[in-house]
């Protein structure tokens, strides 16, 4: 495993982890991480208290369990609403009050969590070390906001600013002191009033605001000048901080904030357009080989398999304890206990010692499931197609052994460039915003009724070049899930590998380039919300969270080997990014 993947793993298990405990404190089943930022169901729930921003990649696991700690206080004790009509609009006074806001849920730590209220103060006290001593107090605006960071965290916390900075901010704090002495002592007063605090948190952020107007006109002698060029790399680090989405704030206590967003897909009210369909097809990927091809991949990869070391019945047992369910089959005769055994009653007379006159239900684990993977057919794949074509061989292999259906699918355009859809197109003059603007191509390498053996051959068609395009994936879920949907088992789950967004260069040329993503966001969001399919993603060497509430990072350049599988196996029980 190599350097990246490992980091990707432990990010991922520090965002388990967090989620957790999000859930845990606040009852709330919706929380989780997604793309590193922590999410309610589809909705980002970003964190604007700068002293709680952390990175769960670059950040110590403490770090992140005190932002979870902070954001869990954040959710019980702040009231949405009330927030946003009170907070201000924007800049250095908005980011006062979501700071303000954030340190007096932390006055709030039940009494019986002592552990929580230790991070919450490390955590703070950490972030003051950082801030200071990587020079962000140097210009104005930094030694601004830090000083009353640092007042309002002695007079909330009632404990001393820290030790290391208290000289060096005296003077800034002095000629705070008297201006913001009454409103601390009122934000101190009425904590557990989140009304009345935000009276008196609106006064402190007003007067940083002031403040820093006041010292921007002193320096260019006007109020809109530009600051001088200490406070303009100041401003720059602090751009993330003062950066508030103008369309946040819709319901949620912090508000969403989203990136990537598509204009095109947001003025037409999330409603996916597609140019045409007159070239779309849906066809059996053996049928696109020569048969004589595909028996040498098959050889190919049979004896690549067979190197790697795999071991199969374990991986199957694995796989059948967290899919099979206990089902009654028939019953068991000849038992000590039970009901009676009617047929048996004459050994009674016979055998007036025999115990063995009772039966009792037989329960044997059973697999009422069926598994579908989806493969991104797209260009990038390729160099991945052999080792993704062996890891779904074994893993259907071992499904079936279990008793689970299985299907595989694929998905990839007609055409580069957007094929004959793109040229149909231009031939009507090119109206604005066509939607998807490509022929679309579904495969399908393996039926869920038919067998491993049946399908073997057909499966290696994965492993034609030539079949990697483009990739469109919103469309490709919703056709796997609506396959899946016509199935009769209990539980359906669907696996989407890829290795990045989707990509369709006329598409993003014609509308933009999120048109795409942000359709599969809103497709995997809204049969999450179903409920009647389980979507999982298996990302080839990428991150797929953004897309997938559930998924894992692979490092398909390694061999394949028993641990990859064993991700797999928490993946599909649920422990990744629940």
């Amino acid at each position: 495993m190599n350097t990246a993947q490992q980091r990707a793993k432990r990010q991922q298990k520090v965002e388990e982890l967090c989620a957790a405990t999000l859930r845990a404190l606040t009852g709330d089943a919706q929380l989780h991480y997604r793309g590193r930022r922590l999410h309610r169901g589809a909705r980002p729930l970003p964190m604007h208290a700068p002293h709680q921003r952390v990175d769960t990649d670059l950040d110590g696991f403490d770090a992140c369990r005190a932002a979870a700690d902070g954001m869990a206080l954040r959710l019980l004790y702040s009231d949405p609403d009330l927030h946003r009509r009170l907070c201000p609009a924007g800049g250095v006074e908005r980011l006062v009050f979501e700071w303000l806001e954030q340190l007096r849920v932390e006055t709030m730590v039940p009494a019986d969590m002592p552990g929580m209220a230790d991070n919450l103060v490390h955590r703070f006290e950490d972030w003051s070390r950082n801030f200071y001593r990587e020079g962000l107090t140097e210009g104005r605006l930094g030694i601004l906001l830090y000083t009353v960071a640092q007042m309002a965290w002695s007079r909330l916390m009632a404990r001393q600013v820290l030790e290391e900075t208290e000289d060096y901010i005296e003077g800034t704090r002095a000629s705070l002191v008297g201006v913001l002495g009454t409103p601390l002592a009122g934000m101190r007063r009425h904590r557990d009033d989140q009304a009345e605090f935000a009276r008196h948190a609106l006064e402190v952020a007003r007067v940083v605001d002031e403040t820093m107007r006041s010292d921007r006109a002193e320096a260019g002698g006007d109020d809109s000048a530009p600051e001088p060029d200490e406070d303009d790399e100041a401003k720059s680090r602090f751009a993330l901080l003062l950066d508030f989405d103008p369309d946040e704030g819709d319901g949620d206590n912090i508000a969403a904030a989203t990136t990537g967003d598509s204009k095109v897909f947001e003025d037409a009210k999330q409603a996916y357009h597609v140019y045409t369909t007159r070239f779309d097809t849906e066809v059996a990927a053996g049928t696109l080989v020569r048969k004589a091809l595909l028996r040498e991949y098959r050889e190919r990869v049979d004896k690549r398999i067979s190197e790697q070391g795999i071991n199969l019945p374990r991986l199957a047992r694995m796989l059948g304890a967290i899919l099979a369910q206990p089902q009654r089959d028939g019953w068991l005769f000849g038992q000590e206990e039970g009901r009676i055994d009617g047929a048996r009653l004459s050994q009674l007379i016979s055998s007036p010692a025999e115990r063995r006159l009772f039966r009792q239900d037989q329960y044997l684990p059973k697999a009422d499931c069926v598994v579908a993977f989806l493969v991104d057919c797209s260009g990038s794949m390729k160099t991945h197609a052999e080792p993704v074509a062996m890891m779904i061989d074994l893993l259907i292999r071992a499904l079936e052994m279990v008793g689970v259906s299985t299907e595989m699918l694929g998905f990839t355009t007609g055409g580069w460039n957007g094929g004959r859809a793109a040229k149909a197109w231009m031939s009507e003059g090119r109206p604005p915003h066509p939607g998807r603007l490509n022929e679309v191509t579904h495969m399908v390498f393996k039926e869920a009724d038919r067998n491993w053996r049946r399908t073997r051959i057909d499966m290696m068609a994965l492993l034609k070049p030539d079949l990697f395009r483009e990739g469109i994936d919103g469309e490709a879920v919703d056709w796997a899930c609506n396959r899946l949907l016509a199935r009769s088992e209990a539980r359906r789950i669907l696996i989407v590998i890829s290795d990045g967004c989707p990509a369709d260069s006329a598409t993003g040329r014609a509308n933009d380039e999120f048109y795409l993503d942000n359709h599969l966001k809103d497709v995997v969001a809204r049969r999450e919300a179903q409920g009647a399919v389980e979507i999982l993603g298996l990302g080839v060497g990428l991150d797929l969270s953004p897309f997938y509430r559930r998924c894992l990072a692979t490092d398909m350049s390694q061999a394949l080997d028993n641990a990859l599988f064993q991700d797999i196996v928490q993946l599909i029980g649920g422990r990744h990014r629940r």
